[in-house]
C-alpha cells in the first residue's frame, strides 16, 4: 500500500495541467468550525494542492434517483442541510462563484447517465465544510454534480470514469463522503467498531490494488458492506473519485481514523507519478 506524508505529496505536485482527484472523509458538520486533526489535516491539503480552475465536487449530501444533476448556478448557496447543532454552525458561509458554462459542459458529459441541469441546490455541508479548509478565500470557481441513488455500485465508478477527463482542463475532482459512516452505531468516545475496522482496512486495501470492482461488488462484500455502510450515500463519491483515476496515479492515504466508533474519517489522494 502507498502511503506518503502531506509534504511528500507537495514536493510531487510539479506544475501540471492535470489534477489529482480527491476523497475526504468529512465526517461530523462540527469539524467545519473546530480545531481537530481532520480540519487541521485539510488546510494542510490546501496548501500542498495545484490551483485548480474549478472544483467539481461529488458529495454525500446531494442524492437523486434516476438522473444526475449538475449545479449551473452562477452563485451557489450555502447550504446548513443537518440539525441540533450551534448556531455558530449555521452561519457559515461559503460564498464562491459557480461555473455555469463548465457545469453545462459536464450535462452533455454525462448525457448518457441521464445527466440534467439543475439551478436549486448550490453548496451543502459535504462541500463548503471541507472546501473552507482546502481554499478558505473562496476564490475557486465549485459546482457540484448529485449521486444517482437508485443506481448499481459500478455506475459511480463509470461516472468518474466519464469526468477524468476534466483532469486535465485543471479541474479538480473532488469526493466527499465516509469510507464507513452507520450513524446508528455512533458512540461518543468510544472505539472504533470491529465492522468499521474491517470495512476500512479492505477499501484501503483493494483501492490500493486498483481492485475498483471488487469494492463495487454488492454481492461480495455482503453483510460487510451493509454494516458499514445502511444506506450507501457517504460511499459513492468515494467510488466515483476510485473511478477517475486511472494507473499512471500514485495513490496517498491521510486522516485514517475510526472516529466515533463507526465513521471513517480515511481520506485519499490520486494524483500524476
Amino acid at each position: 500500500m502507498q502511503t506518503h506524508s502531506l509534504q511528500d505529496l507537495r514536493d510531487k505536485f510539479a506544475p501540471t495541467d492535470r489534477m489529482p482527484v480527491v476523497f475526504l472523509g468529512h465526517g461530523s458538520p462540527m469539524n467545519a468550525i473546530e480545531d481537530t486533526a481532520f480540519s487541521r489535516a485539510w488546510t494542510e491539503l490546501g496548501q500542498s494542492l495545484p490551483r485548480p480552475k474549478a472544483i467539481l465536487v461529488v458529495s454525500a449530501h446531494w442524492m437523486t434517483r434516476g438522473t444526475t444533476l449538475v449545479d449551473v448556478s452562477a452563485m451557489p448557496k450555502t447550504i446548513h442541510d443537518f440539525y441540533g447543532f450551534p448556531q455558530a454552525l449555521f452561519e457559515e458561509q461559503y460564498p464562491a462563484h459557480g461555473k455555469p458554462e463548465l457545469a453545462r459542459e459536464v450535462v452533455t458529459l454525462l448525457k448518457s447517465h441521464r445527466a440534467q441541469e439543475d439551478d436549486r441546490w448550490g453548496l451543502d455541508h459535504g462541500a463548503w465544510a471541507v472546501l473552507k479548509f482546502l481554499y478558505p478565500e473562496a476564490d475557486v470557481p465549485v459546482f457540484q454534480v448529485s449521486i444517482d441513488m437508485s443506481r448499481e455500485l459500478t455506475h459511480q465508478l463509470e461516472i468518474g470514469r466519464t469526468l477524468s477527463e476534466l483532469r486535465d482542463r485543471g479541474v479538480l475532482i473532488l469526493g466527499s463522503g465516509n469510507v464507513v459512516h452507520n450513524l446508528g452505531a455512533m458512540r461518543p468516545g468510544g472505539k472504533p467498531l470491529d465492522f468499521a475496522l474491517e470495512f476500512d482496512r479492505l477499501f484501503a486495501d483493494r483501492l490500493a490494488d486498483r481492485d475498483f470492482a471488487a469494492l463495487a461488488d454488492t454481492e461480495s462484500l455482503g453483510s460487510l458492506l451493509r454494516a458499514a455502510h445502511p444506506s450507501v450515500d457517504h460511499y459513492l463519491p468515494a467510488l466515483a473519485i476510485a473511478g477517475a483515476s486511472d494507473a499512471r496515479d500514485d495513490l496517498t492515504f491521510m486522516t485514517d481514523a475510526i472516529d466515533l466508533g463507526s465513521v471513517s474519517m480515511r481520506s485519499f489522494i490520486f494524483h500524476a507519478n
